[in-house]
């Protein structure tokens, strides 16, 4: 299945607001803040698994 989902304009846009907050952070902090993400991220992989497989 080959899917290709973008991102919304408003999505976008939010994507660079953040950009440019990102710059100002000293590395500590944006390497918690990478991890945090990512996470995240397994967490939501892990829920979409779950839906996928009760059939939700």
């Amino acid at each position: 299945m080959d899917v290709s989902v973008g991102l919304s304009f408003e999505q976008e846009f939010s994507l660079r607001v953040y950009k440019e907050q990102v710059t100002r952070l000293d590395l500590p902090t944006t390497q918690d803040l990478l991890l945090e993400v990512l996470r995240q991220s397994m967490v939501k992989e892990n829920l979409l698994k779950e839906i996928i497989k009760n059939g939700i």
